[in-house]
């Protein structure tokens, strides 16, 4: 009993957390970087940290430990793994369109692409994300995968889903960083330079503990085996698939 109380705690943090990482990404981008747009000019590029943080990060990670909730234990296992399925596609598709701001940005003004650090992250983690997601969708969910596949993708996918999870956070960290590199210069703009800490670095720099502060606990609900949905099912049943499902 004792530990499924900490686990309700530890998930009710991560959602506290995750909402506060959506707030502050937005108000950054909103307020501190004069709002949104999709027309090639900086307001245009503000869609990518909302983007990515909301969905590379926040979306992803609650998809993530949606699976794990121990109210669920007993049940049909059909709509749990179509909600976790369907947030993680919501994540994707967040985190493409995120991509999709950044390129048009710097395409129309003449700015180079992925040069930085932040950006071969960035992709590397949206690009295995995507072959994730359409691995397991094709290994878990059709009718057509072998038993023996799946037996040898589960533990595959669970730990790619935690590399992932890292390499986003890493991603957000690093441009976090990176823009307000760039942004606050002190230059003729009226900036403040980084290195005073004004309050939008303050922000940011808040932003960045709160995306850390979430993932890391979000890998301690998946690191918990004691928390893994129990399988109540025979041992030739273990992993059926999508449109095989029976209820437990």
């Amino acid at each position: 009993m004792t530990s499924i109380i900490v686990f309700y705690l530890l998930y009710l943090l991560s959602l506290c957390l995750g909402l506060a990482c959506v707030v502050c990404v937005c108000v950054w981008s909103g307020h501190w970087r004069g709002g949104f747009a999709w027309d090639g000019s900086a307001l245009e590029f503000n869609w990518h940290p909302v983007l990515m943080v909301t969905g590379l990060v926040v979306v992803y990670g609650v998809g993530a430990v949606v699976y794990r909730i121990p109210l669920t234990w007993g049940q049909n296992k059909l709509p749990w793994k179509l909600l976790h399925a369907a947030l993680m596609l919501i994540a994707l598709i967040l985190s493409i369109v995120g991509l999709c701001a950044v390129f048009d940005y710097h395409n129309i003004n003449k700015i180079s692409n992925v040069y930085s650090l932040h950006s071969w992250i960035g992709i590397t983690a949206t690009a295995v994300f995507a072959m994730q997601w359409v691995c397991g969708a094709a290994g878990f969910l059709l009718p057509c995968s072998p038993v023996t596949l799946r037996k040898v993708l589960k533990p595959v996918h669970v730990w790619l889903g935690g590399i992932i999870l890292l390499l986003s956070i890493a991603a957000c960290i690093s441009g976090i960083n990176e823009k307000l590199f760039f942004a606050l210069k002190g230059n003729a703009t009226g900036t403040q330079p980084y290195s005073s800490l004004p309050p939008e670095a303050v922000l940011g720099n808040t932003l960045g503990v709160l995306i850390v502060a979430f993932g890391l606990v979000v890998l301690k609900i998946l690191s918990n085996h004691e928390w893994q949905r129990p399988d109540s099912r025979p041992e030739g049943l273990a992993y059926t698939p999508l449109l095989q499902e029976e209820n437990e």
